[in-house]
């Protein structure tokens, strides 16, 4: 057969599955094929089949809301990764610099983190190609690859002044790496160990915990779990900050597991999807028994950034009284969507396919328009666009010491840098939790406190980037 009656079989196919899922039997699938058909017969000029294809998904998906879409490429790539949490590449997230590609940082245990590449180090070259005009996201379409296949890299490090305050002269070298399943994080601590795990106390903060939870994917609920074990085994733990600010969401599965951690019963959330009829169908989460740190007092951070599947979780335990919820109102997406493969094998169907309902709002749910979290009363935080780029530069670096650097305190050695003093909604977060009753005599012996809650066993190992 031929190549464009091909394409136009899978352009109908995939208009047609689109149609049935809308329970569409109107005879609209028909008249779009007769269309389609009288184009490919006599159009005055020659069409691309699979430019119309692309065109004619769109205008459908076009007529949805804004999170149905089609699916293809790298776009498909990065949707799946993110999800499945691990992709074939060499570990490094990128970002566009003044002169070209940046490291954002290193994947921690990753090809590129063994090879000493380091947050700021500039790529120059990909496989001897110059990287100047090239676009972050096609780099990272380069990097990622075949497991077990190499890539070269071409790398400038600007060095710091020397002892006499000369400005040091630029470090320029090529490394090979060999590309692996990396695996993402999306549990995270207060700030990384040169081995690359997590200290999950509070620097200055005796006996306060945290977790960032940056995404919802297929491990989240796995890694939360190690990191609670290790906060459980710490001595003094007075209270547990649960940070979702930036979060967009995931998999609907793993923000239930989430929430059944905090909770012995109750519903963590309802999705009220379209029944056979004109009907509504509510679909309830209900929690288990077996709630962990329990009775311990939790504070949720949340931002204009915190979405979707990161929103069930602030609003489930917002409304069990679980925990207190701290900083500004979340994005409000309160929509589920489905992903279905389409027969083509390339592109995915993105498809809204309910509706979140929050806890307090069943039966009674509130207007999809009202949907969001906002902070409980005097826990709201309005951060500065200044406030936002000292802390996004400060986390960064707490993220991503290079590989075998000196752990310490604050990076200066000044209470200045300490979490409270640099995050002003961690720092009002902080005023939910009990004072210690203990006494641990400032920030040298807080840090030591950090080093025994590790020892008592640290079962956790140890986005502007795009990981390659």
């Amino acid at each position: 057969m031929p190549k464009r009656n091909i394409l136009l079989l899978s352009l109908i196919t995939a208009i047609s599955l689109v149609a049935w899922l809308a329970r569409d039997h109107g005879g609209q699938t028909r008249r779009i094929g007769e269309v389609l058909g009288a184009i490919e017969r006599g159009y005055v000029d020659s069409v691309d089949p699979d430019r119309l294809a692309v065109a004619a998904l769109d205008g459908i998906m076009a007529q949805l809301d804004a999170h149905s879409a089609i699916v293809d490429g790298a776009a498909r790539r990065e949707l799946e990764a993110a999800l499945d949490q691990e992709f074939g590449g060499v570990g490094l997230e990128l970002t566009a610099g003044r002169d070209g590609l940046v490291v954002h940082a290193p994947v921690a245990g990753g090809p590129a983190w063994r090879a000493g590449i380091a947050a700021g180090d500039a790529i120059t070259t990909i496989d001897g190609v110059a990287t100047r005009g090239l676009a972050v996201r096609d780099a990272v379409a380069i990097l990622r690859g075949d497991v077990g296949s190499a890539v070269s890299l071409g790398l400038r490090r600007t060095a710091g002044p020397g002892i006499d305050g000369a400005e040091g002269g630029d470090e320029h070298r090529t490394v090979t790496l060999v590309r692996e399943v990396v695996r993402t994080e999306s549990v995270l601590g207060d700030r990384r160990r040169p081995d690359g795990s997590w200290d999950w106390f509070v620097e200055g903060e005796p006996g306060v915990a945290m977790v960032r939870i940056t995404s919802f994917g297929e491990r989240t609920a796995a890694e939360l779990d190690a990191a609670l074990a290790s906060i459980a085994a710490a001595p003094a733990v007075r209270g547990l900050v649960v940070d979702l600010r930036g979060n967009p969401g995931g998999l609907l599965a793993a923000a239930v597991d989430v929430c059944d951690r905090f909770l012995d019963d109750g519903l963590i959330v309802a999705t009220r999807r379209r029944g056979t009829g004109r009907e509504t169908v509510l679909d309830r989460r209900l929690a288990t028994p077996g709630a962990v740190l329990a009775g311990l007092p939790v504070a949720v951070l949340v931002d204009g950034l915190t979405a979707s599947a990161a929103e069930i979780v602030a609003a489930c335990l917002q409304d069990h009284g679980r925990a207190q919820i701290v900083g500004g109102r979340s994005f409000g997406k309160g929509t589920v969507q489905s992903i279905i493969p389409l027969s083509d094998g390339h592109r995915l169907l993105k498809l809204t396919t309910a509706e979140y309902v929050r806890p307090r709002a069943v039966p009674e749910p509130v207007a999809q328009a009202a949907w969001c979290v906002a902070p409980d009363a005097g826990r709201e935080v309005d951060i500065t666009a200044k406030a936002r780029a000292v802390l996004e530069v400060w986390r960064r670096r707490r993220d991503q010491p290079a590989a075998g650097a000196e752990a310490g305190p604050a990076a200066d050695g000044s209470a200045a840098e300490l979490p409270r003093h640099v995050d002003p909604v961690l720092a009002r977060a902080l005023e939910i939790f009990p004072s210690p009753e203990t006494d641990f005599g400032g920030e040298e012996e807080a840090a030591g406190h950090a080093d025994e809650a590790a020892a008592a066993g640290d079962a956790a190992g140890s986005d502007d980037g795009r990981g390659g």
